[in-house]
């Protein structure tokens, strides 16, 4: 009887490691000491910390070891923490578009839900975005660039800097002047004269 439970011990946390590449393998290799505690897989991830085939990524977060560096993997790390459910938004996504010349300091992420980390890093804006405000980045989610110039609107750069991130939105077709005009109709009055004082410089 012990030697099947233990069998089925095993078994069950051979699953969960399978399960928990499985995941970190949809945000470049990156995953969370929680997920590891939901898979039930954490004496499988400490023989692998010991064996140098998982890093520690930062506090809370592990990486698998195979998994080459790459430029966004700020974002992937972000993603996993918060199980895929966040979104790059705002200037954050302005500069992976290559819109405008914003240089964030920071990076700003929206997410419905999910306990954000400590770190000055982050922002995090509450929200739930639609389906068709969001695309596909591989491994994080980003804004498309009509949702991130409606947010850019909405916030407080200035309106020089807002006018170059719709110049080069249409100049470099990431959207059509058409589809900002149409969208900004939903914002603010505000926010809407914003949108279309860029676009009658754009």
């Amino acid at each position: 009887m012990a030697g099947d439970e233990a069998s089925r011990a095993i078994g069950s946390a051979e699953q969960g490691w399978r399960v928990l590449r499985r995941w970190a393998g949809r945000h470049a290799g990156f995953f969370t000491t929680r997920q590891v505690l939901r898979t039930g897989c954490g004496a499988r991830v400490r023989a692998a910390l010991g064996d140098g085939s998982v890093t520690r990524a930062g506090v809370g977060m592990l990486r698998l070891a195979g998994w080459p560096d790459g430029p966004l993997d700020e974002y992937a790390m972000w993603a996993a923490w918060f199980d895929g459910a966040a979104v790059v938004s705002h200037q954050s996504a302005a500069e992976l578009h290559g819109l405008g010349s914003l240089c964030p300091r920071f990076l700003h992420l929206s997410a419905r839900a999910g306990r954000p980390p400590v770190t000055p890093r982050l922002v995090v804006v509450r929200r739930t975005l639609a389906g068709a405000d969001v695309e596909s980045a591989g491994a994080f989610l980003v804004t498309t660039p009509v949702r991130t110039v409606l947010d850019l609107a909405e916030a407080d750069i200035g309106q020089s800097a807002l006018n170059e991130v719709v110049a080069d939105a249409v100049a470099i077709h990431r959207c059509a002047g058409e589809e900002i005009t149409d969208a900004g109709a939903r914002l603010s009055p505000r926010a809407a004269r914003r949108v279309y004082q860029a676009l009658a410089v754009a």
